[in-house]
């Protein structure tokens, strides 16, 4: 069971990893370390993995690279068999997934200006050379997810899988509930909102007298993760935003600028700096409206409300939470919080230790089918404020595993073992009918004896 839940995380490491140091320049004369099928790996590929290993804050070792050499094999085998497969990757998923991680990198690094400073490249260019092998991930990503398709685990598995562990190694489980919220946010009327269009109104009309919308944006943007850019973006695609944000980014040509328009987040005016095929690259100047007591007065008595109708029996929770609830995560989920690690999917039961601080002091004494009054509730870090009401829907003490009380985790870690057992099997007999050659150098790595089996043989 070890060997196969080794390669399960080998697989799950190989599709969430995520680059995040400076692009490694190659060398002149690069050397081949591997070679699957016609595919070939190069050192500088494996130097940069190793690089990324070392910028996480991880200890030298010289063996971690016999992993990552590992991790490298299996997508090549991957991408080889999708070709066979004729499986292919739109080129706009690509293109998310590049957004996704520059946008992650651009907060970890605090803006674009210093990331750039640190690849010592534009986004652009890091972007264009990150995309083949992002690309290639996807690829093998989805083949991944055919070969396993049909993987399914039965209640017997499951019993079989939980029997495996000595009774006296069975984990210890902490506390855990499970919590719904109602969120409730203030709504502001035209009247109330006016002042912050004309705010950026005045703003509109000053780039179109001639000053300069970087430096308007970096002056009085409310939007923190560009401000700092002068409002710049870089370049998005269809999917990246809102719908109201999106129609004006594809809509306008280079150089022009749009009225005010409103999203979820406020107001907004967006210049087009470029267009390139379905990717505009954009920067925008937001200003949000801001809660005034009588907003907050009228959201306070629609929360008093709808508690009195949850206490009556007029209203059940969940229904409630579809009706009234602004979090759009929860609100047709019955109102209920969902909670994910590593190990197990997505579950409305939620570790104690995980949850929000505000919250626990809420639920803490609360019993379970208990719904709590009203509370006051005000994020910092969003700017979002109003009222939340919690339901306590069940409560499970600390425990030692069982089948009866964790049979979901156990399905889980039953199915990913299923998974990965497939897996296996798929790459052995893949391994058996595809050229593979490992470099001498790293024959020796406990990771790779499999793998240059073929090759010894051959020799």
């Amino acid at each position: 069971m070890k060997k196969i839940l080794s390669i399960a995380s080998l697989l799950i490491c190989l599709f969430l990893n995520v680059e995040d140091v400076k692009a490694q320049p190659k060398p002149n004369l690069d050397k081949v370390v591997a070679v699957v099928g016609s595919n070939i790996i190069l050192l500088s590929d494996l130097n940069q993995q190793y690089a990324i290993y070392l910028n996480q804050g991880n200890p030298a070792d010289p063996k971690a690279k016999c992993y990552f050499l590992q991790q490298m094999l299996v997508q090549k085998l991957l991408k080889q068999q999708a070709e066979i497969d004729s499986i292919v990757v739109e080129e706009s998923q690509v293109d998310d997934e590049l957004d996704k991680r520059m946008r992650y990198q651009t907060q970890r690094m605090g803006g674009q200006e210093r990331l750039e400073q640190f690849l010592q490249k534009s986004l652009l260019q890091y972007k264009d050379e990150m995309r083949p092998d992002v690309k290639e991930g996807l690829i093998a990503q989805k083949m991944q997810a055919k070969i396993t398709e049909n993987t399914m685990v039965t209640p017997l598995e499951v019993k079989k899988y939980f029997d495996t562990y000595p009774k006296d190694s069975l984990p210890d489980i902490g506390a855990e509930v499970e919590v719904g919220e109602i969120v409730l946010q203030p709504k502001l009327t035209k009247a109330e909102k006016q002042r912050f269009y004309d705010k950026l109104e005045a703003i509109r009309l000053r780039v179109k007298s001639g000053e300069d919308f970087g430096f308007l944006a970096k002056t009085y943007s409310e939007d923190p993760g560009s401000a700092s850019e002068g409002g710049d973006y870089g370049f998005i695609d269809r999917q990246t935003m809102v719908k109201e944000f999106t129609a004006w980014a594809f809509k306008l040509k280079a150089g022009e600028m749009s009225p005010v328009f409103e999203t979820e987040y406020g107001y907004h005016i967006l210049q087009v700096i470029e267009r390139r095929g379905e990717q505009s690259h954009v920067r925008h100047i937001l200003v949000r409206p801001q809660n005034t007591p009588q907003s907050l007065e009228r959201v306070k008595l629609k929360a008093d409300s709808i508690y009195s109708d949850l206490l009556s029996k007029k209203l059940p929770f969940a229904t409630a939470a579809s009706l009234y609830s602004d979090n759009k995560e929860t609100q047709y989920n019955g109102g209920m919080m969902l909670y994910a690690d590593n190990q197990t999917a997505r579950t409305t039961l939620m570790p104690v230790e995980k949850l929000d601080p505000a919250v626990f002091v809420v639920i803490d004494t609360m019993k379970v089918g208990e719904i709590s009054k009203p509370v006051r509730f005000n994020d910092e870090r969003s700017g979002k404020e109003g009222y939340k009401i919690f339901f306590l829907k069940s409560k499970i003490a600390p425990h030692k595993a069982s089948l009866e009380q964790d049979y979901p985790k156990f399905k889980d870690l039953a199915q990913r073992e299923k998974e990965a057992k497939v897996m296996s099997e798929w790459f052995e007999k893949r391994k058996e009918t595809t050229y593979i050659r490992v470099d001498d150098e790293f024959q020796t790595c406990d990771e790779l004896k499999l793998w240059v089996k073929k090759d010894k043989d051959s020799k």
